[in-house]
């Protein structure tokens, strides 16, 4: 019975993923889900899918409900609708929960995003509890429960207490053991996700929405290929400074634009937490391509080929449209730097463009 509940329901899932699967480039816009994430689960809600359940009742015909009626009698008061009634089925939907993990992994397969492979040769090390058998004593948590099963019921055959006809095991203290473990030195490669926003008057919450659904899906894929992962949040106007997650979406000035400001503070981050030699890191950078000045355009790149692009896996330029910005940096970006080779940019100017951003980003697996 369990085996097979355990194929069904594994036959489940694959239904689920299917219809994810088939709907992603929708799914890739609905910030709804930003709401329903937790630590490691998210809930979607996905369409045309009905659990099986068994309804129970009397099928004869006596009766409306539990009491005395005839067939065309009407149940309760009769009231009077507004409008005429509908006569299109609706909707089922049915809400459930999907590790971060498979959504990643069925963001990679869908648009065939190669596995990164980091960089440092994993160079950092982490502690990590290892089961490497089995001793006499522990918490009831960790008993191994197979172990257990046998050694009584091999106790019980060979002192004559079992009968095959009315099976019954009663485990005794000298039946239980408990898995045992031994702390070990994992090798892994670390990450970093540095992400810059210009949050100056022409970035707006229409501009601040794609953003926070384009780093929830880069979020999701890193996470998805590194044990370690840190994320820094850099704001910018004419100035700039880190800033925790919640400011970094929800914060609105109304001043200037100049992009080098972030660029220095990433430097710094780098420079003073984030050894190139040892992190895999990874650049973000927000913008609607306005900035104050072509000379700070040209300064941008040039922090960008001297001091950030050597020692990064990749950056990112995700270029949004706005009503108010120029749009014209991204084109500096592609006059200046067109020959390096981690660097990616992408314009998003509206939901549905978020899918072909996140394949541009990582379709060289960096």
């Amino acid at each position: 019975m369990l085996l097979q509940i355990d194929k069904d329901h594994q036959r489940f899932r694959k239904i689920v993923k299917g219809k994810i699967r088939g709907d992603l480039r929708k799914f890739l816009t609905r910030g709804e889900l930003l709401g329903r994430e937790g630590k490691k689960y998210i809930t979607i809600p996905v369409p045309g899918i009905d659990i099986p359940n068994f309804r129970y009742g009397d099928n004869s015909n006596a009766g409306v409900g539990s009491g005395d009626g005839k067939p065309g009698d009407n149940v309760g008061d009769a009231g009077e609708g507004i409008g005429p009634g509908g006569d299109e089925e609706g909707q089922h939907l049915m809400e459930v929960e999907v590790s971060l993990e498979e959504l990643a992994d069925i963001l990679g397969e869908e648009l065939r995003l190669p596995r990164i492979k980091p960089k440092g040769r994993h160079r950092l090390t982490a502690e990590r509890d290892r089961y490497s058998g089995v001793r006499r004593s522990g918490p009831e948590s960790l008993r191994h429960f197979k172990r257990t099963f046998r050694r009584a019921l091999r106790r019980q055959i060979m002192s004559g207490l079992y009968n095959p006809d009315r099976p019954r095991i009663i485990f005794e203290r000298a039946d239980k053991v408990y898995r045992s473990w031994k702390t070990v030195l994992s090798p892994q490669s670390n990450a970093v996700i540095i992400y810059m926003m210009d949050v100056s008057g022409s970035m707006g919450s229409e501009q601040k929405e794609l953003v926070r659904l384009e780093a929830f899906w880069i979020d999701a894929w890193l996470r998805r290929n590194y044990r370690g992962i840190e994320s820094r949040y850099i704001v910018h106007d004419v100035r700039a400074g880190e800033v925790d997650r919640e400011t970094f979406f929800h914060i609105r000035e109304d001043g200037g634009t100049r992009i080098s400001s972030a660029f220095r503070v990433a430097r710094e981050l780098i420079e003073q937490h984030y050894a190139p030699t040892e992190w895999n890191i990874y650049l973000f950078h927000f913008s609607d391509g306005d900035n104050s000045s072509e000379a700070d355009s040209r300064e941008c790149c040039a922090l960008l080929r001297e001091h950030l692009l050597p020692g990064v896996n990749m950056f990112g330029y995700c270029q949004v449209a706005s009503a108010y910005g120029s749009g014209h940096f991204i084109n500096v970006l592609h006059d200046q730097l067109a020959d390096v080779e981690n660097m990616v940019t992408t314009r998003v100017n509206a939901k549905d463009d978020i899918y072909d951003s996140i394949k541009a980003f990582f379709a060289a697996g960096k």
